[in-house]
């Protein structure tokens, strides 16, 4: 998931329901589970990977853990469920419960309920994302934001040996590839999934910000450092230099994140940059070639990671029985059914106590979990620009403006001193 993430695209259009769940045609309304005491409104969203079976069969073994309960099933229509939960709470309509969206801004107002200590006691990362020392969102969720996968035929006819380790040796590969006709990298970001283009940036700005200084975008809502200073142009730069040596073909942006997600399964590039998600994809119906997975690197090859954790339940603090509707979204989140189908479906690094995923799980997973530990070992882990959340994360907005300016560097519209100084001005015009 983009939850960021994902972090995906929205793959709409309502299936038949499983497991209890009454069906209904229209993707932006409600759907209800069944009759109970108490009626919450749950907000999600649906992609390629989770779609309305997923998500009906879900429910429906939360719901069974917790009697008394109706779910009111909501359906962002389009993947930025966050956006959409802001018109919802601009209409006095925000859902009882929301997974995956973003608590920045609904919690400082007072629109959420925080998890306690307590109710945290299951997850390996308790304290993710806090806002004000709270978390109000069950971190349940690992992604690794991006990492690289590559087709590994088209690395052979380019005779690639193996992946690249440092920031020079991928250049030469892209160099290598569009020598042999192959486009280097596929990136989209067509129509409202514009946020498909980020995953270049953020994976320079994890390799030549955030690993040197952790804390770069916390020192950047103080005022002490600004995106125009030489450290983060530089990693704009890697991005510009990668559109304009060819390496990035700027059509490609026209493609949304399904139609990106198909063009690398269809052998129309050699590099995919992408959250882990993709890894359920890649398994689940495999290509003609075989397909491996990297960590973007580093210029000096040290393994480093952008991830997020979080991406679970967040409980309104105006619904109608608060502690019911967060025993819910618990029985939801911490249901070893559910998390084994989320890692199936969603390629899942699950940050719950005492969770393994299932044994059977297929080569482009274990490939990607195998990458993210390296990189845990290496204390390699850093943030994922533009997806953070919570204290020291983008002012709300900034993160789609940075999508939109993304795509200029790509076309050549922007270079990195002007979409650097873009994003000042966005964060200002935010903060006010």
């Amino acid at each position: 998931m983009r939850r960021l993430i994902l972090h995906s695209a929205a793959a709409l259009g309502v299936a038949a329901t499983l497991a209890g769940c009454a069906a209904g045609a229209d993707t932006t309304g409600a759907k209800d589970s069944g009759g109970g005491q108490a009626t919450f409104s749950f907000l999600t969203f649906e992609t390629p990977n989770l779609n309305a079976a997923y998500w009906d069969a879900a429910i429906a073994r939360a719901s069974a853990k917790v009697p008394g309960v109706t779910i009111k099933k909501l359906v962002a229509p389009s993947a930025d469920r966050t956006a959409y939960a802001k018109q919802l709470e601009a209409s006095g309509q925000l859902p009882d419960i929301m997974i995956a969206v973003k608590p920045d801004g609904f919690a400082q107002a007072g629109k959420l309920a925080p998890w306690t200590d307590k109710e945290l006691e299951n997850y390996i990362s308790p304290k993710s994302n806090p806002i004000g020392g709270k978390v109000y969102q069950l971190p349940y969720n690992t992604q690794p934001t991006p990492l690289v996968y590559y087709n590994k035929a088209e690395f052979a006819k380019a005779g690639i040996q193996e992946p690249p380790k440092t920031y020079a040796e991928l250049l030469a590969d892209a160099k290598a590839l569009k020598a042999k006709g192959v486009n280097p990298f596929v990136v989209g970001g067509g129509g409202k999934d514009t946020w498909a283009d980020m995953y270049p940036l953020i994976a320079a700005v994890g390799t030549d910000v955030y690993a040197a200084d952790p804390g770069w975008l916390g020192k950047r809502a103080d005022g002490q450092v600004k995106f125009t200073d030489p450290v983060f142009t530089g990693a704009v730069r890697k991005v510009a230099a990668l559109a304009s040596e060819g390496y990035i073909d700027p059509a490609g942006l026209s493609r949304s994140y399904a139609d990106s997600e198909q063009a690398f399964l269809d052998g129309k590039g050699a590099m995919y940059p992408m959250g882990s998600w993709f890894a359920a994809a890649a398994d689940a119906k495999p290509p003609a070639f075989d397909i491996g997975v990297f960590a973007w690197p580093s210029d000096d090859g040290k393994p480093v990671v952008p991830a997020f954790t979080g991406g679970g339940m967040s409980v309104s603090s105006k619904a109608s029985d608060v502690e019911l509707a967060k025993k819910w979204s618990k029985a939801f989140m911490e249901d070893w059914k559910n998390l084994d189908a989320s890692v199936k479906a969603d390629g899942s690094i699950i940050a719950i106590k005492d969770y393994n995923p299932p044994a059977d799980m297929g080569p482009v997973y274990q490939a990607t979990v195998s990458v993210y530990k390296q990189a845990v070992a290496a204390r390699g882990i850093v943030n994922a620009f533009s997806i953070e959340a919570g204290d020291g994360s983008l002012p709300p907005g900034v993160a789609d403006k940075a999508a939109l300016g993304v795509q200029d560097l790509i076309s050549g519209k922007k270079d990195e001193k002007t979409f650097s100084a873009f994003l000042d001005e966005q964060w200002a015009k935010a903060a006010q």
